[in-house]
This record gives structure tokens, C-alpha cells and sequence, in this order.
């Protein structure tokens, strides 16, 4: 990117205009960016040189918030539009980047999640946005069913059409609602795994993931974000955090795994944990 931008920019404006961008599709969203509006169109000019299937160039123009993890985006070159399709790992998955929440950074973590779901399981999707964790387990684990959940009926919608493209019908269940309410209505004690993929929140509902779990137990995957000093270990202070509080629930569980999925800011991480729960009390 800088070769090509110091083509284009003075030095100075290079180094001013340096961004990072995600690719969904054939849509590039550049994710920050201190540059100027002119050097901007420059920067997605120099984007879609480097990439030759990008369409359409978009800049985030707020962080992502709300229920609904929406961010606004402003064109910046190409087709105006929003909409696309992703392919990963053999999957194909409609999005609209502005309507619906998704981020292909976390392609390896979905992936990695998938080879790990057994035959015949049941999977609770607590946060399922378009499906993404959901039709990657459906396509690698032909025997798995998974209930898909999300708020967001228009992320329904885009769920509906990713079970219609990868054609796994009846293997992925969407469900429009709040997955506490769900769960209690209706998915108690059904799940082998159960999938937090919304950092924001699996902390508050990870009671609610116990519950959908089988009797006999089974398996959490929960996301957070943490804070952590250069001293500090952020998958170590996820990990006290949530065994304090699966602790409370009175549960039987060990943590085997935990890794650092990406960077999210300075000194702020997202952090993947494997929960294996081997007791569930009834009262739970």
C-alpha cells in the first residue's frame, strides 16, 4: 500500500494517509484513515490497483455500536453499493457491510471452530449475524444441526439466503430474537457447543449458554475483549474473569484452551476461550 500510494502522494501524505482496510467480497471497507478527502479517493484508488476484484471502495465512517453491531460507511470510489458476496473456505455468504455486522477477520476462528464440532452434535449460535460460524459448521459437519440466532431481522434475512446458497437446509435453524429469551423458551438443555461470538456480551449471558448446554455438559466458545498492560496476560485475565463466574453457577468445567484472536486498539485484545463443562447442576 505505501508503494503504491508513494506514487500518487508526497511522502509526507503517505505516511499521513496510511490505513488499514478489510476486503468483504469484491467491497474494500478502510477501517482508519487520517487522511484528507482527496488523499482518501487516492488511498481507494490505490486499493482497487492492488486488488483487481474489488468493486467498491467504502470508508468506515463510525465505530461499530447498537444491538445490532452497525457501523456507518461513507463511497469512496467504485459502484455505491453495499451488498456482496463473501466466499471462505468453500462457503458462500451474502452480506450487506452496512446493514448487518460481519468482519472476515475472523475467517481462521470460524474455521477453527468447525473442525472441532462433532458428528450428530447440536450447536446453540448465540450471535449469529448471517450465519457465518454456523454455515461453515453445517458445510464441514454434514450431521450437525445448528440454531442460529440473531436480533437482527435483516441479518435473518441475509441467514436465510446463506442457508438457500450453501444448501444446508434443515442443518442451520435461523431464529429472530434475543438469545436469552430464546433459550429459555425454547433451547434449554439442548446444546452439545454453544457459540458467543459477540464479545460485547457473552460475559452478561454466559449464564444463559450454561443453560442451552445438555445436562451431561459440554462445550462453550466464548469472545471477549480485554484490556492488558505490556505486564499483563489478556488471555490469563479472561480466563480468571470467567472461571470467577462460571464458579457461581456452581459448575463442574475446565478452560483447555485460549488464544489472543487479534488486536482491537492499544492494549485491547479479543480473546477466544474453550469452556468444557462436565456437570450442570439442576438449578442451574
Amino acid at each position: 500500500m505505501r508503494k503504491n500510494l508513494s506514487r500518487i502522494l508526497s511522502s509526507g501524505d503517505s505516511d499521513e494517509a496510511y490505513v488499514s482496510y478489510d476486503i468483504v467480497g469484491n467491497i474494500a471497507i478502510i477501517r482508519s484513515s487520517h487522511a484528507s478527502p482527496e488523499n482518501a479517493q487516492n488511498v481507494a484508488k490505490a486499493i482497487m490497483n492492488i486488488h483487481k476484484n474489488v468493486k467498491t471502495v467504502l470508508v468506515q465512517a463510525s465505530p461499530v455500536a447498537g444491538d445490532f453491531r452497525l457501523r456507518r460507511l461513507m463511497h469512496m470510489a467504485g459502484e455505491n453499493k453495499t451488498s456482496t458476496i463473501h466466499k471462505e473456505y468453500g462457503c458462500m455468504l451474502s452480506v450487506d457491510v452496512e446493514k448487518c455486522y460481519f468482519s472476515p477477520r475472523l475467517s481462521h476462528e470460524r474455521m477453527r471452530i468447525a473442525g472441532i464440532v462433532k458428528p450428530n452434535e447440536t450447536v446453540v449460535n448465540m450471535f449469529a449475524g448471517v450465519g457465518c460460524f454456523s454455515i461453515m459448521i453445517a458445510k464441514q459437519v454434514n450431521s450437525a444441526k445448528v440454531f442460529s440466532i440473531d436480533v437482527n431481522p435483516v441479518a435473518i434475512q441475509f441467514m436465510q439466503e446463506n442457508i438457500r446458497l450453501n444448501r444446508v437446509y434443515d442443518k442451520v435453524i435461523p431464529l429472530l430474537g434475543d438469545s436469552k429469551a430464546m433459550i429459555n423458551n425454547r433451547l434449554q438443555r439442548v446444546a452439545d457447543r454453544v457459540l458467543m461470538p459477540l464479545p460485547e456480551k457473552a460475559f452478561e449471558y454466559l449464564p444463559f449458554a450454561v443453560l442451552a448446554l445438555k445436562a451431561s455438559g459440554g462445550w462453550i466458545h466464548y469472545y471477549d475483549f480485554e484490556h492488558a498492560e505490556k505486564t499483563e496476560n489478556p488471555t490469563e485475565k479472561t480466563k480468571l474473569k470467567v472461571a470467577e463466574k462460571l464458579a457461581s453457577l456452581d459448575l463442574t468445567f475446565k478452560l483447555p484452551f485460549s488464544r489472543v484472536v487479534r488486536s482491537t486498539g492499544p492494549n485491547w485484545y479479543q480473546v477466544a476461550l474453550d469452556i468444557h463443562v462436565t456437570r450442570v447442576p439442576d438449578k442451574s
